[in-house]
């Protein structure tokens, strides 16, 4: 069993004050329109599924799906659900199709860090915000990719995590 399987009923109660900080840095630097569609790559139990715009998470444990309150019944414009179960390295969306992008405190779970990052630069459209845990032995090697692939316009300290606002580099 998995770290993600076994905390999953617990895990808010874990994580949930430090997640609502993430949540507020992001809601504060990552402008989002009522109408826009946002990406929540590994969004565990939906902490950020209170944005006000159209979300959709992903997250490979279905254990953490199952604690996600979001109302499964609930589909955006493109009927899709709200909450899906897949990984970062393989994202079931066409290209270009969310306004943002997040994904808090778990690029260091991904497989395949840059194949995961490649996926969220072609679902995304322009804006984009990542919290890197700054204990994650993995956390220079994501620093150096979020600022090889894109525009970072501001760095923000939480308490365990780097916070990231970025944009796409248009090429």
């Amino acid at each position: 069993m998995d770290f993600y399987s076994a905390t999953a009923k617990g895990y808010d109660e874990l994580y949930g004050e430090e997640q609502k900080v993430k949540h507020r840095i992001i809601k504060e630097n990552l402008k989002i329109k009522n109408n826009g569609l946002l990406l929540d790559v590994g969004c565990g139990t939906g902490a950020f599924s209170s944005f006000n715009c159209k979300v959709i998470g992903i997250d490979p444990s279905m254990e953490l799906l199952r604690q996600n309150k979001t109302d499964d019944r609930k589909t955006n414009a493109n009927n899709t659900p709200n909450k899906i179960q897949a990984m970062a390295e393989n994202l079931p969306f066409k290209d270009n199709v969310f306004d943002s992008v997040i994904s808090v405190t778990s690029m260091h779970n991904f497989d395949d860090i840059k194949k995961g990052v490649s996926e969220i630069i072609r679902v995304g459209k322009k804006d984009f915000a990542f919290s890197i845990l700054k204990k994650s032995n993995k956390f220079d090697c994501i620093e150096k990719i979020i600022k090889k692939y894109f525009k970072v316009k501001k760095i923000i300290d939480a308490e365990n995590d780097r916070v990231f606002i970025c944009s796409k580099v248009f090429k």
